[in-house]
């Protein structure tokens, strides 16, 4: 185990050790990418869960440790390290039990008082991170933290290599571990199978994806170099606010359309002559299944604005965006076969390369549960955004006396990273919108 200074007293006392399956995943199994996969090598996903001082009554770092040595032996391929095949220098990952890195912290709040905070880069001090290189092989791809609150109460932090998987997949792993926390077993059943050379597809190009922007090659320092200093803050968005751009056309488009026809036009607005009219929106693909899947199968739509979107209504930018509109195409075997087409050597940005809006509003960031209990807070955020920036849209919290599985009127969390510039400026127009 090492110990680590923090140079911030939010979290402190950092201890930082390996976990990997409890039995040994055996030799010579590797875990192919597909080309979605590479495309997305440049992108991490980085989220917090907080749980209450009942949740982690008596729960210990041998306790976590213990579930997660059979959690691992499902997902296997999340401790493993990235190769390059020869003699074409493909990545791939080889399946051998480096394991996960675990962290441990201490903070001197409360949970209650961490979630008054105002600071949104607060919530980088519960999530340990390190990008992918530049020794590919000693570079863990899944960091885990466990942070303990002066009140009893914990957060648990994942930093994510987004090759292994979207944030769905993020999400079933970790509700997977709760439920190990719970038997401190794995069950058999779910272990997910790494994908052989001969499982990954080679799609046929048919024209150039506009949601996937080539990058100057990286080398294997997995980093993409901005052009500005990026910024993450976020929001909650009630029943209340979405009543506030409410009108007689809102009953036939969901929430997330209408949260992002808002932001869509306000970023337009900030930008004055440099307005987004062509956005990125990622969203769950309906024939996925649930269960402990890793893979990237988010629907990956481009769509493109031919009016002016400042002086657009929201109804019409929310139908553009909306799912059943047949503007979007998705993009996700031409950005596989423009990636293969150098076998998965040329690196690209999907987040950022166009203004993207990501829809998790149905992501089970909720069902997480330690000794019976949800998340009382669930934070996600993207490292690696372009400069066009990002917009995530979560589920809130259950309103309090309600259950995960009876919301009731339903809070939505909304994730923005942009250019430092731009932030105060949205700020203020997202107030004039009634949003924030």
């Amino acid at each position: 185990m090492v110990s680590l200074q923090q140079d911030h007293d939010l979290v402190y006392n950092l201890k930082l050790s390996s976990v990997g399956p409890g039995h040994v995943t055996g030799s010579d199994v590797v875990h192919d990418l597909t080309g979605l996969d590479l495309a997305m090598k440049l992108h991490y996903l980085k989220a917090v869960y907080l749980f209450t001082s009942h949740a982690a009554e008596g729960l210990t770092v041998t306790n976590m440790k213990e579930a997660m040595f059979c959690w691992c032996n499902d997902y296997f391929m999340t401790c493993g390290r990235i190769r390059r095949s020869e003699p074409s220098g493909r990545p791939y990952i080889k399946c051998n039990d480096c394991g996960i890195r675990f962290v441990e912290g201490v903070c001197d709040k409360t949970v209650e008082e961490w979630l008054e905070m105002e600071e949104d880069s607060r919530w980088n001090s519960l999530v340990y991170h390190r990008a992918i290189g530049p020794e590919l092989s000693f570079s863990p791809l899944v960091y885990l933290q466990a942070t303990t609150f002066k009140c009893g109460g914990i957060s648990l932090g994942i930093s994510w290599a987004h090759l292994l998987g979207d944030a769905f997949s993020v999400s079933n792993f970790i509700n997977d571990w709760g439920r190990c926390m719970a038997t401190l077993k794995a069950n058999g059943s779910l272990t997910v199978a790494p994908r052989s050379q001969t499982a990954v597809p080679k799609p046929e190009p048919r024209g150039e994806p506009l949601s996937a922007k080539q990058v100057n090659h990286v080398g294997d320092l997995w980093v993409i170099a901005n052009n500005c200093k990026m910024e993450t803050f976020s929001f909650n968005v009630t029943p209340q606010h979405l009543s506030n751009f409410d009108d007689e056309d809102h009953g036939t488009r969901s929430a997330f359309d209408s949260i992002c026809a808002v932001i869509w036009r306000s970023i337009a607005k900030v930008r004055k002559g440099f307005e987004p009219q062509v956005v990125t929106v990622f969203k769950k693909d309906p024939n996925r299944d649930n269960n402990n899947v890793l893979g990237n199968t988010q629907i990956i739509r481009s769509i493109k604005a031919d009016f002016s979107v400042v002086e657009s209504d929201l109804n019409r930018l929310a139908s553009l965006i909306a799912d059943d509109q047949d503007q979007g195409r998705d993009e996700r075997s031409m950005i596989e076969a423009a990636v293969e087409k150098d076998e998965g050597l040329t690196d690209y940005i999907i987040y950022g390369s166009n203004l993207t809006f990501v829809n998790l509003v149905n992501a089970c960031f909720y069902e997480m549960e330690l000794k019976g209990e949800n998340p009382k807070f669930a934070y996600y955020s993207i490292q690696g955004v372009g400069d066009e920036g990002a917009v995530l849209v979560l589920p809130g919290p259950p309103p309090q006396g309600s259950t995960v599985e009876n919301y009731g009127e339903r809070s939505y969390l909304v994730t923005l990273t942009l250019p430092e510039g731009e932030v105060s400026k949205l700020k203020t127009e997202l107030k004039r919108n009634g949003l924030l």
